[in-house]
């Protein structure tokens, strides 16, 4: 008789032991006799704190370590914001689920409520994201965008201690955790998410069909989809976590539409592209999307830009 026991991977931060813990709680709705267990695993970039991202680089910064314990056998699955999850997987491990997609936007949080276009010049707006970076610059280049780490409730508190004006984060883990702050959601057209944003995905091993059989209760299809298209758009551009690339894609019946865009660090140079088909051809779609923007000689010029400033 097979065990009924199950072992869950996941960063010990607060979000994610939140995040870990609901998807413990909906297996437990379907698997009432299964045990679900969580053992929190220390990752790269929660070691590193006083770095920016893009200096450590973003070779599974969140996600590493998790992965080779999900390999070693020591966890049975492993729950990961899609968003921090690189487009390579490794060798024997795939995506058993992905699940409902809670608000993909970034939130603007300041004292104030303020949206960007409030904030006067030379206002201090923290964020860990090259991508976020980018785009506020492209959208307010009289703006002070400096780096931010740290957990979310930590980034809010350096913010209430008036370090920063304003900080940017994922509205998924504001809402996720409760928090209590004066939010101003921003637009899709003027900051498009990182690939995945909003997901979580379930990563498993990719011949346990004990466990594929029981995360595939919560996965949700079109949000699958779009995660698809997607990661797919920023494979083909060769991103990641820390590259100035937004992405966002939605189902729309049968067909999807996937909307992204390529910024340079300064924001002075932005390229937006868009695509449309047949939901079922999600990940080709993504791949022509990708292979849109590489016709465009500011892509590459940008791209180049950027890894030339990041760890190899």
């Amino acid at each position: 008789m097979q065990s009924k026991r199950f072992v869950i991977g996941s960063r010990a931060s607060t979000l994610a032991l939140t995040q870990t813990q609901g998807i413990a709680d909906e297996l437990k709705k379907f698997y009432p006799d299964a045990q679900f267990e969580i053992k929190t695993i220390k990752t790269t970039g929660d070691k590193i704190l006083d770095v920016a991202l893009s200096k450590i680089g973003d070779k599974g910064l969140f996600t590493k370590e998790i992965e080779e314990a999900l390999l070693r056998g020591e966890i049975d699955l492993a729950v990961h914001s899609m968003k921090d999850l690189p487009t390579q997987i490794p060798e024997g491990l795939r995506i058993g689920a992905a699940t409902e997609r809670e608000d993909p936007r970034d939130v603007l949080v300041s004292r104030k409520g303020f949206d960007l276009k409030a904030f006067p010049p030379g206002a201090k707006i923290g964020t860990s994201s090259l991508r976020r970076r980018s785009q506020v610059l492209n959208f307010r280049n009289d703006l002070a965008v400096m780096d931010l780490r740290g957990n979310l409730d930590t980034r809010i508190k350096k913010l209430e201690q008036g370090l920063y004006d304003g900080i940017i984060v994922a509205y998924a883990g504001i809402k996720r955790l409760g928090l209590e702050a004066k939010l101003s959601l921003v637009p899709l057209d003027d900051l498009l998410p990182q690939a995945g944003q909003g997901a979580l995905g379930i990563e498993i091993r990719e011949n346990d069909e004990r466990v594929a059989n029981i995360v595939k209760a919560l996965d949700n299809a079109d949000s699958h989809l779009c995660v698809t298209a997607e990661r797919a758009l920023l494979a083909g551009l060769e991103g990641g976590c820390q590259v100035p690339i937004g992405v966002f894609a939605k189902v729309k019946g049968t067909d999807i539409l996937i909307k992204a865009g390529v910024f340079s660090l300064d924001g002075k140079q932005a390229v937006r592209h868009e695509i449309a088909g047949s939901k079922k051809d999600a990940e080709a779609l993504g791949r022509q999307l990708a292979e849109r923007f590489l016709k465009e000689k500011i892509v590459h010029q940008i791209l180049d830009e950027v890894r030339k400033g990041s760890p190899r």
